[in-house]
């Protein structure tokens, strides 16, 4: 499978990148600074670009098979690249033709913002993160909104760790058990996952330990 990465050398976009060429995958890796990967392999390309030049999003999206969107905004908490980023690739991708779609979003968002706790609710997403969330609603939204088989990954707060395989999925918002925890190595870990499997079409799974 070809697969096209945005965000690849993100925190979790640089895992994504590796177990997919560990499993097989032809990857394209898509950033801005590509080289920051620091990575040689037989099945990697890069593409130095900007998420929003529509050109440059369609040439590398165009005759893969699949598109990874883990597109992150650092520690810039007004900015608005995932919805704005999001839209592009989705044009993109209508275009072109090519049809699945995994985009990472947060646990909180959409139906699941029962599973937050006090904190996360009112304090991180209520206030410190309140911009970044309402982006994170925003890029859903275009999703949700698209022609495309999509799925929307919604994992907790990343912690550094292992990919360890053993994790929780697709619980109810009215989960309260969970640890609001994830490595990012499991993030990349499912979000692969989903690539084969038509099941999670129009699904929000959640993700946490």
């Amino acid at each position: 499978m070809k697969l096209v990465i945005f965000g690849a050398t993100g925190t979790v976009g640089r895992q994504v990148v590796q177990q997919a060429l560990e499993e097989g995958y032809t990857v394209t890796a898509f950033a801005r600074n590509p080289a920051k990967l620091n990575l040689q392999h037989p099945q990697i390309s890069f593409v130095q670009g900007d998420v929003m030049d529509s050109q440059a999003v369609e040439s590398a999206i165009s005759g893969q098979d699949a598109v990874v969107c883990v597109l992150g905004s650092g520690k810039q908490l007004t900015s608005t690249i995932r919805s704005e980023g999001t839209q592009q690739i989705i044009q993109a991708m209508e275009k072109v033709g090519v049809r699945r779609l995994i985009c990472q979003s947060t646990l909180g968002a959409g139906d699941s913002w029962g599973n937050l706790d006090f904190y996360w609710k009112y304090i991180m997403f209520g206030f410190i993160l309140r911009k970044v969330f309402a982006d994170h609603e925003r890029q859903e939204a275009l999703v949700q909104n698209s022609n495309l088989d999509w799925t929307i990954v919604r994992p907790r707060a990343f912690i550094d760790g292992p990919r360890t395989g053993k994790y929780r999925h697709s619980f109810p918002g009215t989960d309260r058990s969970i640890t609001l925890k994830i490595s990012r190595a499991d993030v990349a870990d499912f979000i692969l996952k989903q690539l084969s499997d038509q099941s999670s079409f129009y699904q929000t799974p959640s993700l946490s330990y």
